[in-house]
């Protein structure tokens, strides 16, 4: 009987666990890492030693969104009122390469410890359980990161979101920002917005329903491709750092087979020929 009495409870608990229900882990130690994985199958978080983060005077092209996001996450470090912020635009445009950047740059001051947690949209469900765990460290500042964020029209998670961002009475803990990237400005796509106003008896209301998510971040970014003396600017910037020799005629030519100018196609470019001049970036 004990047995099967110590079965069902693992089963149960494998079950909680999987809706988002059971009890959450915080870090046996936070100075493991100041990065994390939230991961959602197992309610805890996961170190992360290396983000991969740019420098952040490598991102060109940049400098107006930087300077706003900058000065926003240091506020927030420092603990000084801050708006959770919508970097959309274009793909390939650095908006996530921005936040790891700044999170990296930032990093570094001791006396104002930020980590950086990342969530991955489809876990959005088990964020309350999260934020429990975020919400016992009032001590230490969160940067909660959910990086390419929209929704489809069978997909009513964007609805715990909003109340973390706003409205709940359990919602944001002081302690935690909330920034998120994507394709799209308002998250959900077009046609969904519009078929909820074809079809709602109030279509205003309904409408406001969809389009209210993004209103709720404070600060909203919008990244574009670049043009391309920009383009060739990032290709010099990091070719000077990584001591890689570029060519313009090569790199406009790699633009043209990737169908635009962005921050990663002139990354992807210095891969290119890193590997054929035999160094690493």
């Amino acid at each position: 009987m004990d047995n099967i009495l110590g079965a069902l409870e693992r089963i149960a608990e494998a079950l909680e666990s999987r809706a988002g229900t059971g009890a959450a882990y915080k870090p046996a130690d936070w100075g493991l890492a100041t990065a994390w994985l939230w991961q959602a199958h197992e309610l805890s978080l996961k170190p992360i030693k290396d983000t991969a983060a740019l420098p952040l005077h490598l991102l060109l092209g940049l400098e107006n969104q930087t300077k706003t996001l900058l000065e926003n996450t240091n506020a927030f470090a420092k603990g000084y009122a801050a708006n959770n912020a919508l970097l959309w635009g274009a793909r390939g445009t650095g908006k996530s390469s921005l936040v790891k950047a700044i999170h990296n740059e930032l990093d570094n001051d001791p006396k104002y410890p930020l980590h950086l947690i990342e969530i991955y949209r489809e876990d959005l469900n088990t964020l309350p359980r999260l934020l429990d765990i975020l919400r016992s460290e009032p001590t230490i500042r969160f940067l909660l990161f959910c990086d390419d964020l929209s929704f489809d029209e069978y997909d009513s998670s964007y609805k715990s979101l909003k109340a973390v961002l706003e409205g709940g009475i359990s919602g944001r803990p002081d302690n935690v920002i909330i920034y998120a990237t994507s394709n799209r400005r308002h998250l959900l796509p077009r046609n969904m917005i519009e078929n909820e106003s074809s079809t709602a008896i109030h279509k205003s209301e309904s409408v406001e329903e969809k389009v209210s998510l993004s209103d709720r971040f404070g600060l909203w970014l919008g990244f574009y491709n670049v043009d391309q003396a920009t383009y060739l600017e990032m290709v010099h910037g990091y070719a000077k750092h990584y001591g890689l020799k570029a060519n313009d005629k090569d790199a406009l030519e790699w633009a043209i087979t990737r169908g635009n100018r962005s921050g990663r196609v002139a990354w992807q470019y210095i891969h290119h020929i890193a590997g054929q001049q035999g160094k690493k970036v």
